[in-house]
């Protein structure tokens, strides 16, 4: 088989994206591409599963660990860095292998910033600022300011505007920049993909067995720690798996075994999500 231009290893949360893509790197001198929302940020190591200081001098990697929390990462930051690394590493007759489960940022890198992004908590937040009367007025304000196309648009559907809205804050841009169709192939020539995708009893205890490593490595000190340093007040790194079930059990909530359940149950309804997203969205990526 003739080696490809780029390698992309996906799958959900748990799967073994890691490990695949550190032997892959080594076998091919690869260097690998985090695509991970979260793994972008310092100080959330453990929650994120970054790679380990061994890992990271076996293979280089990329785009882990870059950002405080204060930064606010979005998909087009993700696009720019990845585009950069790519071309790096292919400068000097590398491999760039992508790995990790933000299907989001996957679709966007290798297919074009045509998906449009959506939040449920953020959504519900800015209904309960805007969707009424007296909000109107505030929501009109600031999407003149902030989107002036969205508004011009929408300003006389404020449903529609309050979409717009929460589209251009997750996005960093205007959902008139951003509806398009759905990608037909990857912009990336001569690119493998590799979709690893357990079967879901071997997944739940692969998250399991995941979840106790985390646990034992101190997941639970590094969470007060990113807790007291500002995670929760992010713009985006407050949204890393798990940290907000810690916060709660920090404050009394229940105890540390009703702590592992409810980690679990979060992150398998994650890996469901993640194998949802990658059948209907990733399709362009399959030979």
């Amino acid at each position: 088989m003739q080696k490809p231009s780029l390698l992309v290893i996906t799958g959900p949360t748990a799967s073994g994206k890691s490990s695949l893509a550190l032997k892959e790197a080594e076998r091919l001198d690869g260097e690998i591409i985090s695509v991970d929302s979260m793994q972008l940020y310092r100080g959330i190591e453990i929650g994120t599963a970054q790679p380990t200081a061994e890992e990271r001098a076996r293979v280089v990697h990329h785009l882990v660990g870059i950002y405080d929390f204060s930064v606010r990462a979005e998909v087009f930051t993700f696009c720019d860095l990845a585009e950069k690394a790519i071309a790096d590493i292919q400068s000097r007759g590398k491999l760039p292998i992508l790995a990790g489960g933000t299907g989001f940022y996957l679709k966007a890198l290798l297919g074009g910033l045509d998906d449009l992004p959506a939040d449920p908590a953020l959504r519900q937040e800015l209904d309960a600022l805007y969707d009424s009367d007296e909000g109107e007025k505030a929501l009109h304000e600031r999407m003149a300011f902030l989107d002036p196309a969205a508004f011009e648009r929408w300003k006389n559907c404020r449903r529609r505007l309050i979409r717009a809205l929460e589209v251009r804050l997750l996005a960093g841009r205007s959902i008139t920049e951003l509806q398009s169709g759905q990608p037909e192939k990857c912009r990336f020539p001569n690119t493998k993909s590799i979709f690893i995708m357990p079967e879901t009893e071997d997944l739940k205890k692969r998250i399991s067995l995941r979840c106790d490593h985390m646990f034992e490595q101190g997941w639970i000190d590094e969470a007060r720690q990113a807790i007291a340093r500002g995670l929760f007040d992010s713009p985006t790194a407050h949204q890393a798996l798990g940290y907000s079930l810690i916060a709660r059990h920090l404050a009394g909530e229940f105890d540390f075994e009703t702590l592992k359940d409810l980690v679990e149950t979060a992150t398998w309804q994650f890996a469901r999500r993640q194998r949802t997203y990658f059948r209907h969205q990733l399709d362009f990526l399959c030979p």
